[in-house]
């Protein structure tokens, strides 16, 4: 269904080139790469920081498919309650209830008590959004499974943070060595999830990519060793990814003929 709708269009743009190459490789025609970029709200702050606690944060809404859970549960595993070390989730979905929301954050930390993971409440505005970015040291949110293009993460990066990044999806468009933490998946999982992907249905279906627990907690180690050092590479992208850049990319190509 989602194939014969792109193929309806007079063109299709995608995010990322993972999504583009899997429906030209199913044979549209009509489709193309349209990365996303910066956005000029997210800059740099020389506001003190956390000195002497190493701040990890998570954003984007809990999903399977981002492996919200299984990053926290990776985490608290770790660094649980040890206060050189803090979590800050904001990771509030907004298509659960209250109650919803509760239990798989519960579930996430299996019930415990952490005193250093902190779940924030939805950020309204852009500067609290940059307030955050700011305030972490190393992003966790590229860890998740399948992605357009990943904006927290990227984000974070530009900013001159570290991220820890699957190795897939969109993530490829924008993460290298040099500005990530790179991580190689272990495999793939099913889409569904009985809440936004389900068996059978017309849209939403396929697969994600995982990874091992004890690699992703690897990887954080290997963050960890970055802390104080600005992300030079990382903040390159910035001026690498525009909105501008994203606009002319699509009129050139609607144009081009």
């Amino acid at each position: 269904m989602e194939l014969k709708l792109a193929q309806a269009q007079d063109v299709t743009f995608f995010s990322s080139s993972d999504a583009r190459d899997h429906f030209s490789l199913r044979g549209a025609e009509n489709v193309d790469f349209a990365p996303l970029g910066l956005d000029e709200d997210f800059t740099r702050s020389d506001k003190p920081r956390w000195f002497g606690t190493t701040h990890f944060g998570l954003m984007g809404k809990f999903e399977h498919r981002k492996h919200t859970g299984k990053i926290i549960k990776a985490w608290a595993k770790k660094y649980g309650n040890n206060n050189d070390y803090q979590l800050s989730c904001c990771v509030n979905n907004p298509f659960f209830n209250e109650e919803q929301m509760k239990g798989v954050l519960s579930n996430a930390v299996e019930g415990q008590r952490y005193t250093n993971i902190n779940f924030l409440p939805h950020l309204q505005k852009n500067t609290e959004v940059n307030e955050l970015l700011n305030a972490i040291d190393i992003d966790l949110t590229g860890l998740s499974g399948g992605e357009g293009w990943n904006l927290p993460a990227f984000n974070a990066t530009c900013l001159g943070k570290w991220s820890v990044v699957l190795n897939a999806t969109s993530h490829k468009d924008w993460a290298t060595e040099k500005n990530s933490i790179l991580l190689e998946p272990s495999g793939e999982m099913t889409a569904v999830d009985g809440v936004f992907f389900s068996k059978d249905a017309d849209f939403n279906q396929g697969t994600f990519y995982t990874w091992t627990e004890d690699e992703a907690i690897a990887a954080m180690e290997k963050a960890e060793e970055k802390v104080g050092q600005i992300n030079t590479e990382g903040q390159k992208l910035a001026e690498k990814f525009t909105y501008a850049n994203t606009v002319d990319t699509i009129l050139s190509r609607i144009f081009k003929d």
